[in-house]
């Protein structure tokens, strides 16, 4: 009888064992995330007025994160915490678990991080910080303890470290003293295990083109972080290098659409020797990690720089390729990309409705899909879904005649004698 007990309860054992191992097996990880084309990745605001103080609130955010899913997005990347923002997002993704168990949202979780003055009228002190940035720091711990099977990396700073962010960026060495506290509060078993830790920086911050920012404490900070994640903006950049925008002489007599499709290409490859210039970097101070696009994207509208005041890179057609492009390969190199940006947000140049800034968003606040997704609504994929209780619906009426009547051929450039 005793004999049979203890097989009995050995089996029980090894079953509770192995329903545990399972279990565990299930979680999610940023290991697994980043780098897998099944896990999309986008950067998230929800903000729909041309005012922050206007917060999002968990029904809106709910409608927008439904919306992302169906185009198979399943981590967001988010900036600050001095928001309601974040913690409704939190909110609205617990919901939509509870509502729906295979529902799948994670977070790349941003803490803000910059300079002492930032964004007042005394000078920026670079290489001292804003008392805010403990603040900062805090809720990020408090937030991932709070919904560990949600906020699977931490991002400390957003372009903080690069120094054309003349109003607010702090050297290496302050992001490196956090990076390194949420490490070590992860030794502690203060936050989880498996959690990641980076800093979300312009190329340059990391080392991937002028040397001024190849430092000892950027070294640091390289082997501190459990990945890198690098921005790259060609459309910014072409304002300074139009080399890489304009059309060649020997394009001169191809068709508008032949002309744009190869600048665009330009565009993409611009975009891949910045990424290859982190990955060199990395490899010339002997360190081997994962590069990430924390962010990259082109705007659809500008009435200054972009548009047709300026280098006629700004509308809805070159989006989509740029769109295309940077996701066939970043899946293809299984790099996650985080494409800059879901929705666009009119806060960010509250005083000019037609700022580039304004219109980086691959679905616009009239609750219209861009070019880009056109195909998406063919397919049926935003059916039943909404935006402020209304349907998603194809910019210019679907009528891509009228959308061409907008697209803008980049300008010749002659080659130099």
């Amino acid at each position: 009888m005793k004999k049979r007990i203890y097989i009995l309860f050995f089996l029980l054992l090894s079953f509770t064992n192995r329903s545990l191992f399972a279990q565990k097996s299930k979680e999610v990880t940023a290991k697994m995330i980043l780098g897998n084309p099944k896990y999309q990745g986008i950067c998230y605001g929800g903000y729909r007025t041309n005012t922050r103080d206007n917060e999002p609130t968990v029904s809106d955010v709910k409608e927008d994160l439904k919306i992302l899913a169906a185009i198979n997005i399943k981590i967001i990347r988010t900036y600050n915490l001095h928001h309601e923002e974040i913690v409704n997002v939190l909110k609205a993704i617990t919901d939509l678990k509870k509502e729906n168990p295979k529902f799948e949202m994670y977070v790349m979780l941003g803490a803000w991080i910059d300079c002492k003055n930032a964004w007042t009228e005394l000078s920026p002190m670079h290489d001292e910080e804003s008392q805010r940035n403990t603040i900062e720091i805090q809720k990020a711990v408090e937030l991932t303890n709070q919904y560990p099977e949600i906020i699977k990396i931490i991002s400390v700073g957003n372009e903080a470290m690069v120094k054309w962010a003349t109003s607010y960026y702090v050297t290496p060495a302050i992001i490196l003293k956090w990076v390194n506290h949420l490490q070590e509060l992860k030794k502690q078993q203060k936050l989880p295990e498996n959690l990641w830790i980076t800093s979300s920086d312009n190329y340059l911050s990391w080392g991937g083109g002028d040397t001024q920012y190849h430092t000892e404490d950027l070294v640091r900070l390289i082997k501190a972080v459990d990945f890198i994640s690098m921005h790259t903006y060609p459309i910014h950049d072409e304002r300074f290098f139009p080399e890489i925008w304009g059309i060649k002489e020997n394009e001169a007599n191809l068709s508008d659409k032949m002309k744009i499709d190869a600048a665009m290409l330009r565009a993409r490859d611009y975009a891949i020797s910045q990424y290859t210039g982190v990955v060199n970097y990395l490899k010339s101070i002997g360190v081997n990690k994962q590069v990430q696009i924390g962010e990259t994207g082109w705007t659809t509208i500008d009435d200054i720089f972009y548009g047709e005041k300026g280098s006629n890179a700004a509308d809805e057609y070159k989006t989509a390729e740029y769109y295309k492009l940077m996701l066939e390969w970043s899946n293809k190199e299984k790099i996650t990309c985080f494409y800059f940006e879901a929705f666009d947000e009119s806060w960010k140049d509250g005083t000019n409705p037609n700022g580039y800034e304004n219109h980086f968003g691959l679905i616009n606040l009239q609750n219209q899909a861009k070019f880009a997704l056109w195909d998406k609504i063919d397919k049926g994929v935003f059916k039943g879904l909404t935006r402020n209780g209304k349907p998603i619906t194809k910019t210019y009426d679907g009528n891509e005649k009228a959308l061409w009547q907008d697209v803008k051929v980049p300008r010749l450039i002659k080659n130099k004698n």
